[in-house]
């Protein structure tokens, strides 16, 4: 046995091999050891699924390369080659690292948003956290990604001095990067923004470029907009912190909509009241808030009609609104035929009073309707549009006075011959 370890130790690169083969069986081993731990922990516990799911793969590969490192450590080869392998082992053993950490933070994060379900009617902490941990993650693994490359350099001996002399000219250099990535920039600290300052969540539903649609993800410089016909609208993330858009879902999921309806003169809303009424007990889209018919104008021959119901979210309040408009109209084309709009076209073969001159009549006992002027009311409805700029009651009388007086007409001067002669 002696004389083998004499041979192998005489023979620096069979020495090598079995070192290596040795540090893969350890690592082997250990991981075999850790996943039959946490296979008979997940057997009870959820959240060991989890970390077997997304720790597995870095785990195994780590372990094996620290173990590489470590046997490389250990040999005899030519210190060249040593070298090199252990620095290129070194290099794998923190790239591995970095993305077992990656892993590790996945983990808890997705840890974290198991807490709170997504899939109830009233979700909006839930869409809050999940919105904030999405953009914690992207920062985490920039961070990590940054922090292992720069300890991946900082193993070559020469960018010691190339960062003294980088960190020398970072002022110059700062200043052109900034100005390069300004656009770049602003939408980092605008996605920054939107995250914790809750103007918007995954799964919101708004109103952006005219379009509808449910906020599908946010990222550091852009958001995607699921719209309701299956596009996707991308949108920087400087365009919800500087253009104002609707937010159906800012407090919560409730919405009210209209229904309108240009109807005839001869409609009888007490009739169409009752119907919305009768319809709308018979859906389950309705959530029993709001349910309203008020006639709101009469102009131009028509009868304005409009309806108010609301629903939980903004798609039942769609189709809520399609199935009022439906029943209703079904119920004007069999019940009320008399409600459809006309236009009305009166003939006549005698002249049309428009054409009889008339003679105005002015009368002094009424004064003319006015909005601001006329009786107490109106009075104290200019006063409280006028407020400061009110001009005192006598100061008013007084100007108005001197604008009649001015206007008169100066009285007439009999001329010099037509004066009449003195007695005789």
């Amino acid at each position: 046995m002696t004389d083998f370890f004499t041979s192998v130790s005489s023979m620096p690169w069979l020495q090598a091999l079995i070192y290596v083969l040795v540090a893969v069986v350890a690592a082997v081993v250990v991981t075999a050891v850790s996943a039959f731990v946490i296979r008979r922990i997940s057997r009870r516990k959820e959240w060991a699924v989890r970390l077997i799911r997304r720790a597995r793969v870095p785990f195994r590969i780590f372990l094996l390369v620290i173990a590489l490192w470590i046997a490389l450590q250990a040999t005899n080869v030519d210190p060249a080659w040593r070298d090199f392998l252990s620095h290129t082992a070194l290099i794998a053993s923190i790239a591995s690292g970095a993305w077992l950490f990656c892993a590790l933070a996945i983990f808890l994060e997705d840890l974290g948003l198991a807490r709170y379900r997504t899939d109830v009617p009233d979700n909006r902490h839930a869409r809050r956290l999940r919105t904030q941990v999405l953009i914690i993650r992207r920062v985490t693994v920039v961070a990590a990604v940054l922090v292992g490359l720069g300890a991946i350099l900082l193993t070559f001996p020469g960018v010691s001095a190339a960062g003294a002399s980088l960190l020398a000219s970072a002022g110059l250099i700062s200043i052109v990067a900034g100005l390069a990535a300004q656009s770049t920039l602003a939408n980092v600290f605008a996605g920054m923004q939107l995250a914790f300052s809750d103007a918007i969540r995954v799964d919101d539903v708004v109103i952006v470029e005219t379009e509808w649609g449910r906020i599908e993800e946010i990222t550091l410089t852009y958001v995607v907009v699921h719209l309701w016909d299956d596009r996707r609208m991308v949108l920087p993330s400087t365009y919800f912190t500087t253009t104002p858009f609707q937010n159906w879902t800012r407090k919560n999921s409730e919405l009210m909509g209209s229904v309108d309806f240009d109807l005839d003169w001869r409609v009888d809303p007490d009739g169409m009241r009752d119907e919305l009424h009768r319809v709308i007990e018979l859906t389950d889209l309705w959530d029993g808030r709001v349910a309203i018919l008020q006639v709101t104008d009469a102009v131009g021959g028509f009868v304005h009609i409009r309806i108010l119901v609301t629903a939980v979210d903004a798609p039942t309040l769609f189709d809520l609104r399609c199935y009022v408009r439906e029943q209703l109209v079904r119920w004007i084309q069999q019940v009320s035929p008399l409600s459809v709009p006309r236009t009305r076209v009166e003939h006549s073969e005698t002249p049309l009073e428009s054409d009889v001159p008339r003679t105005r009549a002015v009368s002094t006992d009424t004064q003319p309707d006015a909005l601001f002027s006329g009786d107490a009311s109106a009075a104290l409805r200019g006063s409280q549009f006028t407020g400061p700029l009110e001009v005192p009651r006598e100061a008013r009388a007084a100007a108005r006075a001197a604008r009649e007086e001015a206007a008169a007409p100066p009285p007439p001067v009999s001329p010099p011959g037509d004066a009449a002669a003195p007695p005789r």
